[in-house]
């Protein structure tokens, strides 16, 4: 019968929820439903001891057997109450486990997806899709398991005592069935796009309050705070809009079970009266099967609203299989193996890329970047440099041709063997939440403090982290929100120090500082690319004159390399950057 009220793809998705949690969460669920059965059978129990209540005070008017049926309601009771804490207990041990278990499945997976991934999925999103998706996906198996083990079992059995006491007046009464369930038809259909919009608009109010947080100094500067509170309020809006629609469509199957049943009732307890009054029935009976009709009525209610409550759920178990299911499109070979040891000299050879189909910023492109050497690369925006870095680091995959690191191609690598012989430090800094010693030792797994602060000072940060409230011990704040920029930029300097790998990336490292913190960076880098791989990303030429090789890209070309001596001897795309750069603030000075 269930299944003709749901599709075959939500069959599906439900089947496999069920299969992934059930097994594992066997035991605790094994309990619950065991108390639930309890529970229904007691209902039941409750309903068919009304007959006896009213026949040994009225009919029998037998003191002791009163004493006997006061009794049997007691325990009747005492048991469904001790069964209902143990249903409810357990299913929730259930539940939170399958949300513990479903977060991390969710957010393990996110992590195995490259950065083109976290382009498609903005940050809202993902963060929507762990905790509200991890959330649906335990209400709709509670409401599985309630509805099909509890509320299922108290109808039957409570039907069943009707029938017995009662089997005409039973046939009257199940004339509401089918009506509530046309009724609750109707209400579903409307229920699916409404809660897709509503989930949508969800997404939209986390990602304007994250907007907000992380660029609060330019809402602040321009002047923004009534345009984000405007857009907030509309994101808010639309969110209450939908959620009373929804609340309206699951209200409105009482109103129909309401008006059903009270005319159902009523005319069972005509009836009933005439015949008790008139043909001789015993009261015990009817009192026996009125109970059992009006206990049958709040199952019943539950059952029929079952499907508006299960279309809302089954949205949010849509969009954590489609986030599941998505390919991981950056994979580790299944026959990865560690890197070699080497110098590490980095090679590409021949290689292919395109960000866009039908338009490749690569074709055929060789460099290699000499071991234990500095190689700059520089050139225009759009050029190149950043995605060969995000090559090295394996954030992408080539088309085509290979990258090598001391003779071994990294696709063959393993992730951890190929990041570990890497070091990063960007122009757009990011620390985590926590302690200034927390960040720093990120650099490598297991480090000492002494190694941290022996990092701390070789990138020249060691004095102001002292001079810190609490000193290594302080707060950073959201992403260093409580540290200047060149305070930032030197953590994280110290960061790359204390991982002491054989290849160093540094990308845009001190673009973004003024003339001292600069200064005290640069002292920092010279000590830490001192015998390294160094790959340096530069716009400014005075922070690349002493590479030993320079690479000046154009659309993904290599148009010229040589030592900065080499490049100025000739006419050139590094000639021209150098007069438009270094000579007019040459001059100025003079």
């Amino acid at each position: 019968m269930f299944s003709r009220f749901i599709t075959k793809h939500q069959r599906s998705l439900l089947g496999r929820l069920l299969s992934e949690n059930f097994k594992s969460q066997a035991p605790w669920y094994g309990i619950s439903i065991l108390a639930m059965i309890v529970v229904a059978a007691m209902t039941s129990a409750s309903a068919w001891i009304m007959r006896d209540i009213v026949n040994a005070s009225v009919v029998s008017k037998d003191i002791d057997q009163v004493f006997m049926v006061a009794a049997g309601v007691a325990i009747i009771f005492a048991i469904k109450g001790i069964a209902t804490y143990v249903q409810s207990v357990f299913l929730s041990k259930a539940g939170n486990n399958i949300i513990a278990r479903t977060q991390s499945k969710l957010f393990k997976h996110v992590l195995k997806q490259g950065v083109a991934f976290h382009s498609k999925y903005p940050s809202s999103e993902l963060l929507m899709r762990i905790t509200n998706n991890a959330q649906a996906a335990r209400a709709v198996i509670d409401l599985i398991v309630t509805s099909f083990v509890r509320d299922l079992l108290s109808l039957i059995g409570l039907v069943a005592v009707m029938i017995i006491q009662q089997p005409l007046l039973s046939l009257m009464a199940a004339v509401i069935g089918p009506c509530a369930i046309w009724g609750v038809r109707i209400l579903t259909k409307k229920v699916r796009k409404i809660m897709e919009q509503e989930l949508a608009s969800l997404g939209m109010i986390i990602q304007n309050v994250q907007e907000t947080a992380t660029g609060i100094k330019v809402v602040k500067a321009f002047g923004l705070e009534p345009f984000m509170q405007q857009r907030m309020d509309k994101y808010v809006g639309d969110v209450e809009t939908r959620s009373n629609s929804i609340a309206r469509l699951e209200a409105a199957s009482s109103p129909v079970m309401e008006t059903l049943s009270g005319f159902a009732i009523a005319g069972v307890v005509a009836i009933s009266g005439i015949w008790v009054l008139q043909q001789g029935n015993t009261p015990g009976e009817l009192m026996s099967f009125i109970t059992a009709l009006l206990l049958a009525y709040e199952p019943a209610k539950r059952l029929a609203r079952m499907r508006v409550s299960l279309e809302s759920g089954i949205i949010g178990v849509r969009m954590m299989y489609e986030l599941l299911d998505h390919p991981v499109d950056l994979a580790e070979d299944v026959d990865a193996t560690d890197l070699p040891d080497g110098p590490g000299e980095v090679r590409f050879t021949n290689v292919d890329f395109s960000y866009t189909s039908g338009h490749k910023l690569f074709n055929g492109l060789n460099i290699s970047f000499p071991a234990g050497k500095t190689t700059a690369l520089i050139g225009a925006s759009g050029g190149g440099k950043s995605t060969i870095i995000n090559l090295i680091m394996r954030l992408y995959d080539p088309e085509g041709g290979s990258i090598s690191i001391d003779g071994a191609d990294i696709r063959k690598a393993k992730f951890k063997s190929l990041r570990s012989r890497m070091a990063y430090v960007g122009q757009d800094t990011f620390l985590f939440s926590g302690s200034v010693k927390y960040n720093i030792g990120l650099g490598r797994e297991g480090a000492s403090d002494d190694e941290i602060i022996a990092a701390a000072k070789a990138a020249n940060a060691h004095d102001f982290i002292v001079r810190l409230p609490n000193g290594y011990d302080t707060s950073v704040g959201e992403n260093g929100a409580n540290l200047s920029g060149g305070q930032k930029q030197r953590i994280t300097v110290a960061r790359a120090m204390l991982r002491n790998a054989d290849i160093l990336i540094l990308d845009e490292a001190t673009s973004a500082l003024d003339s001292e913190s600069e200064a005290l960076i640069q002292q920092a880098l010279t000590r830490l690319t001192r015998g390294k791989t160094t790959i340096i990303i530069a716009h400014r030429l005075s922070t690349v004159s002493s590479a030993d090789n320079i690479i000046v890209m154009e659309e993904g070309r290599v148009v010229q390399q040589g030592t900065q001596t080499e490049l100025l001897s000739t006419e050139g795309a590094f000639r021209r950057l150098y007069e438009l750069q270094l000579l007019p603030a040459a001059q100025s000075l003079s």
